[in-house]
């Protein structure tokens, strides 16, 4: 089976092919670190870490670059209004980002870059685009000749002629064309700045990708990956960038995930309805927000609000019920059963669905409909008479690849008791062997107090914390 997946650049589904055997080079845009991040900047973490996993699981080498930006304008004002420098801005909220996309499940990057500890590699970029005649100084500041590179808007698919000025900045009258964007914004007083040919001053936003994947990646990456919204103008000038420097193609594959609406309106800080990460986790599991933006396929657009966020917890719990049965199961199975084979082949097809669906474009809604279906197999399995050790063992190992693709934890629930907690729940089943209804009753009780309830199913007492 071979990898398929939408490639931006020709709106289409190709095969995937990564330029070297076995081995990915995969960027990803990071951040502005000038606050927490908001729902929007959880997505791309959440789907691009799925695809470097999936691409692990298919047995691919990746090598995963993701930047933070921490110079830029909304992080100056952030330090004026503070009181503080930007670089401790910047750190503060690299570290809160970390804290917040580690509860989600995402893994580190192979390297996080960020602007501040890149500016020669920056200074050096920008100088040789000004040596090709690519890029032009005016009063301190230094830009881009947009219409020098002719196959600029072929990431948007817009001819030039009816694309706006991409940069983070007003068209003024330094520059030679409304459409050139800047790479070095020479310095104002009193903002962070450091030397360069053409004067104090620091990196336009643009440039600091280019600079950065090629310093980490080569002049050809496999994979650039971001939000939609990063499509024009910045991955489009991250393409202008990169290919009039090295005569190379900057990115083989381009993907972009869809955007996020709350309540079915765009989020925006004028309309309320700006939802940062670090406010839902206090309140909601962070892992069932990663489930439920997986739920929904990572080009389309995906509406968010509680009501949604509760229906994927019980749809999550659902699945893990699965798992902890088989688990109880587990302990009291033999090798009586004889139809293993079947049971055998059944769960064997589902991995190869699960890998078909993920081959498409890194499905993850219908990876997760074969996750369900392994939990609906899972239980119709447990109502046998006999059960094996084989085949729970292979329904368990199933359960757990899934999860490990999705960035899910299977965290057996028994692990997170103490030992008090551990040793009433032993008394309570010794009572209810003994008959001792009235003291498994004053147990139930002493456990609720302590915000513990208890299930009694089948394959055993099971357990939860209260809300």
């Amino acid at each position: 089976m071979t990898i398929r997946l939408y490639n931006t650049l020709t709106r289409k589904k190709e095969e995937f092919q990564p330029l070297e055997e076995g081995k990915v080079k995969m960027y990803v845009c990071g951040p502005t670190v000038y606050n927490y991040i908001h729902i929007g900047n959880a997505r791309p973490a959440i789907v691009f870490d799925t695809v470097r996993r999936y691409l692990e699981y298919r047995g691919y080498d990746v090598q995963f670059v993701s930047n933070f930006t921490d110079v830029d304008d909304k992080l100056i004002k952030a330090a004026n209004e503070l009181g503080e420098e930007v670089p401790v801005i910047a750190k503060r909220f690299i570290e809160a980002y970390f804290e917040d996309t580690g509860a989600l499940g995402c893994k580190k990057a192979d390297i996080h870059p960020t602007v501040m500890e890149n500016i020669d590699t920056i200074i050096d970029f920008i100088s040789a685009l000004v040596e090709k005649g690519y890029a032009y100084e005016s009063q301190g500041d230094v830009y881009y000749r947009t219409r020098k590179f002719e196959g600029y808007g072929k990431l948007s698919h817009q001819p030039i002629d009816e694309l706006k000025a991409g940069a983070r900045i007003d068209v003024g009258d330094k520059k030679e064309d409304a459409l050139d964007f800047v790479l070095w914004k020479a310095a104002k007083q009193g903002e962070i700045s450091w030397e360069s040919p053409w004067g104090k001053g620091r990196p336009g936003w643009h440039i600091e990708c280019s600079a950065m994947a090629k310093r980490y990646l080569g002049d050809t990456i496999d994979i650039h990956a971001g939000g939609q919204d990063l499509t024009f103008p910045h991955h489009e000038n991250e393409i202008a960038q990169s290919e009039a420097l090295t005569g190379k193609p900057f990115a083989k594959y381009w993907m972009h995930n869809g955007y996020i609406n709350i309540d079915n309106e765009k989020m925006s800080k004028s309309l309320g309805n700006f939802v940062l990460v670090h406010d839902i986790i206090k309140e909601q599991d962070p892992e069932v927000l990663r489930f439920f933006m997986l739920s929904v396929h990572y080009r389309h657009p995906i509406n968010y609000n509680l009501e949604l966020l509760q229906n994927a917890e019980t749809a999550l719990d659902r699945i893990k019920t699965a798992y902890e049965n088989l688990k109880h199961r587990k302990e009291s199975s033999t090798d009586l059963a004889d139809n293993n084979q079947e049971w055998l082949d059944k769960i064997a097809e589902l991995k190869e669905q699960f890998i078909s669906e993920m081959d498409d474009d890194f499905n993850t809604a219908n990876g997760i409909s074969v996750l369900f279906e392994l939990s609906r197999q899972a239980n119709y399995y447990l109502m046998e008479k006999n059960t094996a050790v084989q085949v729970i063992d292979s329904f368990l190992h199933q359960f757990e690849d899934f999860f490990e693709v999705l960035g899910l934890s299977l965290q057996a629930e028994t692990e997170l008791l103490d030992q008090e907690v551990e040793e009433l729940i032993e008394k309570r089943i010794q009572a209810r062997k003994d008959r001792n209804f009235q003291l498994a009753d004053e147990i139930r009780d002493t456990l609720k107090e302590m915000n513990i309830i208890l299930e009694d199913t089948p394959q055993g007492t099971r357990w939860k914390r209260g809300s």
